[in-house]
């Protein structure tokens, strides 16, 4: 596995950088550019596609959520909603930002060991990481280290829908991560297995999602809109966004809208 970065994972990482505040820029490039963080997601992605034969749960996915998570975050501090360290007088907007940072960059890396309750062994695996940058990055202050680890961790266990979660910043990773859902997720899966299998589905499905935009609703903080070119993408968002959506702290927050393109579309929330 290499240790050089793929130009999508680039583009990727600078525009987290344009999404996160300046005070939390320097930590998320080095974590960034953290060479085990790196090596799990690398490989997290050869045991999804390569050995399973499932999408992308690798550096790209990972990066993803981080980005639509980042997204979420900026939108309700837009329209005056904090979030749930904030409101709690727990911690600060920035707190909670970078939670939703470390979350997302770290939610799959479990995939390394297996596929079923993959986001438990992410969540072990990514405490001695998450402990070291919050040392650095809180280096007096153990009660924020606590809390902060734990709504990482929350974040990270809720992030399929199985857990139920209680805050704010768990329901937005909850939900980052279906979004991802474009038809490039499934482009390398697609390419290596010509076979019907079961689990295909997803991979068809997603190949018809051709745009997922995440802007102000006209109603809500949050609007995600998705555009598919076939009808078959209403799988992705029944059957994945959707669930998602119904479990997450955030829902009451954004307005969900799907179709095929030049059709009527479908809103769900």
């Amino acid at each position: 596995m290499s240790t050089t970065k793929s130009p999508k994972e680039a583009a990727l990482d600078k525009r987290i950088l344009e999404l996160l505040p300046p005070e939390l820029q320097q930590i998320a490039d080095e974590m960034l550019h953290d060479p085990e963080i790196k090596a799990l997601q690398d490989y997290a992605n050869t045991v999804s596609i390569r050995r399973l034969g499932f999408n992308d749960h690798g550096p790209v996915h990972m990066r993803k959520v981080v980005k639509n998570a980042l997204k979420f975050a900026n939108l309700l501090q837009a329209a005056h909603i904090p979030m749930s360290l904030e409101a709690e007088d727990a911690g600060t907007r920035e707190d909670s930002v970078l939670a939703l940072f470390i979350a997302g960059l770290l939610h799959d890396i479990g995939m390394t060991v297996t596929r079923q309750d993959h986001e438990n062994y992410s969540a072990r695996l990514a405490v001695p990481i998450v402990d070291r940058y919050l040392q650095r990055h809180y280096p007096d202050d153990i009660r924020k280290q606590v809390i902060l680890r734990s709504l990482i961790m929350e974040c990270i266990v809720g992030h399929m829908g199985q857990v139920r979660i209680h805050s704010l910043e768990a329901g937005l990773i909850l939900v980052a991560d279906g979004c991802d859902m474009e038809k490039g997720r499934a482009r390398i899966p697609m390419l290596l297995n010509t076979e019907a299998r079961v689990g295909d589905i997803h991979k068809y499905s997603s190949s018809a999602v051709e745009r997922i935009t995440i802007a102000a609703g006209s109603h809500k903080p949050i609007a995600i809109e998705i555009e598919m070119s076939q009808s078959v993408g209403f799988f992705q968002v029944e059957e994945v966004l959707f669930p998602k959506l119904a479990m997450s702290p955030a829902r009451g927050h954004i307005e969900l809208t799907a179709g095929v393109i030049g059709e009527e579309r479908r809103r769900y929330l």
